[in-house]
């Protein structure tokens, strides 16, 4: 079964977000009509449900489901009516599919053992537990007439093609079909009408262990005590041997006239046909006995294996046809579905969907292109555990007998099946032989003479053999049989124990012994232990956490003598302080001083749902409900111890830690530098402290420059001047600098004067004339004759400093008619000034790049 439990706040938020929140009579047909090949997906990792439409092959909605990661989940659906079952917490919600509202929400007890159906506008809840199946009106789910009553212990709970609810009582052998009641009008006027028991069956000795699935038009029973599968079809049964080497399987609903009856144990499928009975075999790929139920679709048969994610579908003689690979591991859920095979993997982002002509196509529930995608990653599942060696079963332990009226009570606590499920258990005394069920380890033996004393023995079959026999003790029948205790009570306590409780009983005369107490839960029977109390204490572990058990008590006296059973007690789910968090995780957050983020994966429950996580980040407490925490305020750099515990009604269990360092302010350390006559270049190394660092250079009288954190290149500087650089690094916890010193490289020019073509002009660079000669160097910037110091020859390199404006010089003659009023200053007998027109600067001749003197 798949689902999840929808809170109202979401179907509200949903609505809003899809405008479906006022839908007319015509606008809610339609909703439903474009949703007919659809189906609801629930992804356990991620604790929300998608609907896949099975035409297109695309989730068109995901919606989170608050508080219920990891939970198993139950659904069932027709195009108007989702039901939704949250095993944890036992919340039961209606979802209308025409308006997406929740229309109402009731209560049922935790854990397996209760099963929600649906067919059309018929609802029913299956206490297997204590053998209850109540019809609800779907769409107030209040109760509908009186429920059917059957003995504890029952199993199935599912609707075959023509509406018809089928129940398979082991402790009778039989197998029996439930009509629903006509709905009243209105919620209001429900009365009078109540479901009814229509047809009754019996197609196997009683106290075998029966599987049922249900069929296109009956239903189809697998005794595993006797290897055998019984089919009932318009009244008529017929059963057919199965050579079974291990416990077989069925799927809940089995479409088409062949029933698949799986082996996980040797990995074989068993195809029973309908008609002649006529049985196939094929083996599937592969190893492991992770197989889930095969399912019938279309002619094909499709098998999952959960140890690889893979599903093999094999056709109507047996071959494999097609291998549709997984991404994952886990389980794997299939149904068929308004004529599609939806195929779910609830720990993994992906799902499947075949059409009638077996055409497979992946879904990606986690689509981000929906309402409510990207969500947070799910975790890996856990590696599949190593398989144990395989041999014959022990011996059982604790084989009880004690006697009644001309009968005896032959209990037994399981043997150990050494690698491979235990098939049955064969109880022999008095001249009898009878195989049970694995999971019902108690039988009245009847028949028996008061007065003769009998012993009786108890051995485990499983795949590999038989195993060693125990004897009881001697019991001898008598017809003075105390009373049983006239009710029973029980109570699971937190700390994973179960308390029972009854009333002392009438021993007739006879003094009372002790009293054995038995267990029952879906489709089990099995001692739970003995007390020469009127109490009895379960130890933790012994029953299944989350799992419904219902007890009764046998008075046994001196005389070893048993009673009757007693009424059955109520049912309690046993449940104990949850398991530690796992795949705890935490890690600096590189935007925030003093903070860490801290994630881990859901722990175990235990049979009660986890309320809230303790988080301890050194020393800081904190309540979560999610699995995920940001924790700030820690101080900088600092590595801190972080524990986390998950807390249930029974308390906080164990707790995981780790550890996790703040961000650190970043430090930075200069590898090198280099420069041009107007850039420098420094190179650094930054160490971060785990945060994301940002740099810039900077010098005295220039504004920073940010870069890289690596090097950083400042233009614009001064030709030749000795520079102190400083590179500082910031992150979230504040700046680290380091600091260098560097020069940049002098700039050269070269002194130009070409000359004329004319006269004296020819000669006019080369050597001194009366008045004037080529490249003279002043004082001053201007052509004042007293302040001349001299000329420098053509060629001549002279090293510049700095630009200053002056006198406009021509150099119409010197350099090819080159104009400006700016003049240099040089290197020549100390710092003097030549015209910009009589020098070339090297790099370019740009007389930006120089200073202003």
């Amino acid at each position: 079964m798949r689902g999840g439990l929808v809170t109202i706040g979401t179907v509200a938020a949903l609505l809003a977000a899809m405008g479906l929140t006022v839908l007319g009579l015509g606008a809610a047909d339609n909703a439903v009509a474009n949703y007919d090949a659809s189906s609801w997906l629930w992804s356990a990792a991620r604790s929300e449900m998608a609907r896949v439409n099975g035409v297109t092959a695309r989730v068109d909605t995901r919606m989170e489901v608050p508080g219920a990661r990891r939970h198993p989940m139950q659904v069932t659906q027709t195009d108007r009516l989702l039901i939704l079952r949250d095993l944890k917490t036992g919340q039961v919600s209606s979802l209308d599919l025409a308006t997406l509202q929740i229309t109402a929400t009731t209560r049922t007890t935790p854990g397996l053992g209760v099963n929600v159906v649906l067919h059309e506008d018929a609802a029913f809840v299956v206490d297997a537990v204590q053998g209850i199946v109540r019809q609800l009106d779907p769409r107030s789910l209040t109760p509908v007439g009186e429920p059917v009553r059957y003995p504890p212990g029952i199993t199935g709970g599912a609707f075959d093609g023509e509406g018809k609810l089928w129940i398979a009582i082991p402790s009778e052998g039989t197998v029996s079909a439930v009509t629903a009641a006509d709905l009243p009008a209105t919620p209001e006027s429900a009365g009078g009408l109540s479901p009814k028991q229509v047809e009754t069956y019996t197609i196997a000795e009683p106290s075998h262990e029966l599987v049922v699935s249900t069929l296109d038009d009956g239903v189809a029973v697998l005794d595993r005590t006797s290897a055998s599968l019984v089919t009932v079809r318009a009244g008529t049964t017929r059963r057919t041997a199965l050579t079974m080497a291990a416990a077989g399987t069925l799927p809940a609903r089995t479409s088409g006239p062949a029933v698949p009856v799986t082996v996980s144990g040797d990995r074989r499928v068993h195809v029973v046909a309908d008609g002649d009975g006529e049985v196939r075999q094929f083996t599937v790929p592969g190893a492991g006995d992770r197989l889930s139920p095969a399912v019938a679709w279309a002619g094909r048969f499709y098998c999952a294996d959960e140890a690889t994610g893979t599903v093999y579908a094999f056709d109507g003689a047996g071959q494999l046809v097609d291998t549709v690979a997984g991404k994952g591991t886990g389980p794997l859920e299939l149904e068929v579905r308004e004529n599609h095979l939806f195929i779910n993997a609830p720990d993994s982002s992906t799902a499947r969907v075949v059409d009638d002509k077996h055409q497979v196509r992946e879904v990606n529930k986690y689509a981000n292109d929906v309402l409510g995608g990207d969500p947070p990653p799910a975790p890996p599942p856990p590696p599949p555990p190593k398989k144990p060696k395989v041999g014959k079963p022990g011996a059982p332990r604790s084989v009880t007998a004690s006697a009644g009226n001309a009968q005896a009570r032959v209990s037994w606590r399981p043997a150990a099946a050494n690698g491979a499920e235990i098939t049955r258990y064969v109880v022999e005394g008095a001249g009898q032989k009878h195989e049970i069920g694995a999971n019902q380890r108690a039988i009245e033996i009847k028949g028996l003479t008061n007065g003769e004393t009998y012993t009786f023995s108890v051995h485990a079959v499983n795949a590999k053999g038989e195993g060693p026999a125990r004897r009881s003790n001697p019991v001898t029948p008598t017809a003075a049989v105390p009373d049983p205790p006239a009710g029973v009570t029980a109570e699971a306590r937190p700390d994973g124990t179960v308390l029972v409780k009854w009333p002392a009983a009438n021993g007739q005369g006879n003094t009372i012994a002790k009293y054995a107490v038995t267990a029952t839960s879906a489709g089990t029977n099995a001692p739970a232990g003995e007390s020469t109390r009127t109490e009895l204490v379960i130890p933790a572990g012994e029953l299944e956490y989350g799992t419904q058990y219902a007890f009764t008590v046998v008075t046994v006296n001196d005389k070893g003598a048993g009673s009757a059973a007693s009424p059955m007690s109520n049912t309690v789910v046993p449940f104990a302080p949850p398991g530690q968090p796992v795949e705890l995780r935490a890690s600096t957050v590189a935007d925030r001083p003093g903070t860490v983020a801290v994630q881990w994966s859901p722990a175990v429950d235990n049979g009660r749902p986890v309320t809230k996580y303790l988080l301890d980040v050194a020393g800081k407490v904190s309540e979560v409900t999610d699995t995920r925490a940001t924790v700030g305020g820690l101080g900088d750099g600092q590595n801190v111890l972080v524990k986390v515990k998950a807390v249930n009604e029974a308390g906080p269990g164990p707790e995981a830690s780790t550890t996790a360092r703040t961000v650190a302010p970043p430090k930075v350390t200069v590898t090198g530098s280099s420069a041009t006559a107007t850039s420098a270049t420094v190179t650094f190394t930054v160490d971060a402290g785990g945060g994301q660092a940002t740099c810039t250079l900077s010098t005295a009288g220039e504004a920073p420059k940010p870069g890289g954190c690596s090097s950083i290149t400042m233009s614009g500087l001064t030709p030749g001047k000795a520079y102190s650089f400083t590179v500082t690094a910031s992150n979230a916890a504040g700046e680290g600098t380091a600091t260098r010193a560097q020069t940049t490289d002098p700039l050269y020019g070269i002194a130009t004067c070409r000359n004329g073509s004319e006269g004296e002009q020819r000669t006019y660079c080369d050597r001194d004339v009366d008045g004037r000669n080529g490249n003279e160097i002043f004082s001053v910037p201007r052509q004042d004759d007293p302040k001349q110091v001299g000329w420098a020859k053509p060629g001549t390199r002279l090293k510049a400093y700095c630009k200053k404006q002056g006198e406009e010089v021509y150099a119409y003659v010197y350099n090819n008619d080159k104009r400006s009023t700016w003049w240099v200053q040089v290197e020549y007998s100390g710092k003097n000034y030549i015209p910009w027109a009589w020098l070339n600067l090297e790099g370019g001749d740009d007389i930006n790049v120089l200073p202003t003197c």
